[in-house]
């Protein structure tokens, strides 16, 4: 049951990061207008095509699973070996995923439209920063959410992410295809996470809720860097090779 969880998680997390690629890539090429390249953005984008409301059942019981996969994790020890630190990283993750699940179930049923990133950002910075130490507790958060992006793109680079696969089981061209796409898959997401936490990070320093960014706005700010649209379109492709990654990994993971 775990393993089958997992492979139905891992699938509904590809569906998700391959929508968001697509709008991030329209938004690249001048062509995304209003839509949010982002997981709230993606789901809408789900929900307008027909039978729409459907799939969105389905991903909310994909994230569901991957939730529970994540859990069982937790409980068993299977990932990471036990350590004290993996257990407690798959504990987050299942919580993450729940959180996901449920969020995506009421958007199916109808309970108003999905709330976008960059809005929820800056609420939640704006919260923090009034509480007693807020920008303490918000320029430390963004130092982790910075980190957690730089360990995932050095982890890419560093090719960790084969260790979790039956690589044995893929053909070369195969198995070729999908560290690519591990590589800039893993190197594109963790360049989101680092760019959304130097924002919270900035939002500390100036006290400033406005300076932070959800996914949306982190990855339109990266088409106003000195690379320029390049940049953006760079990081739309990998985040489209991340979703077929997830997918790979629903085929190939080591449950």
């Amino acid at each position: 049951m775990p393993r089958s969880a997992g492979r139905v998680g891992f699938t509904a997390r590809g569906v998700v990061y391959v929508v968001v690629g697509y709008l991030a890539l329209r938004i690249a090429l001048g062509r995304g207008g209003s839509d949010e390249a982002d997981r709230q953005g993606a789901l809408q984008q789900i929900a307008d095509q027909p039978f729409g409301r459907a799939l969105l059942w389905l991903l909310a019981a994909g994230f569901a699973c991957m939730a529970l996969w994540r859990a069982v994790a937790t409980t068993t020890g299977r990932q990471g070996n036990g350590k004290a630190g993996s257990r407690l990283l798959s504990a987050g993750r299942a919580v993450f995923y729940a959180s996901v699940s449920w969020g995506t179930a009421a958007f199916a049923a109808g309970a108003g439209a999905a709330s976008d990133s960059d809005r929820a950002s800056k609420d939640w910075t704006a919260t923090v920063l009034g509480l007693p130490g807020g920008d303490v507790l918000v320029g430390a958060a963004g130092v982790v959410l910075t980190g957690i992006g730089i360990g995932i793109a050095v982890r890419a680079f560093l090719r960790t992410f084969l260790r979790k696969l039956d690589t044995g089981a893929m053909g070369p061209r195969t198995r070729g295809a999908v560290t690519v796409g591990g590589i800039a898959g893993n190197a594109a997401r963790g360049a989101v996470f680092a760019g959304v936490g130097a924002f919270v990070v900035a939002a500390a320093v100036r006290f400033d809720p406005d300076q932070a960014k959800g996914v949306d706005d982190t990855l339109r700010s990266f088409a106003a860097t000195p690379a320029g649209p390049g940049l953006l379109t760079a990081t739309a492709v990998g985040l489209l090779l991340f979703g077929a990654f997830s997918f790979a990994s629903a085929r190939w993971r080591r449950f």
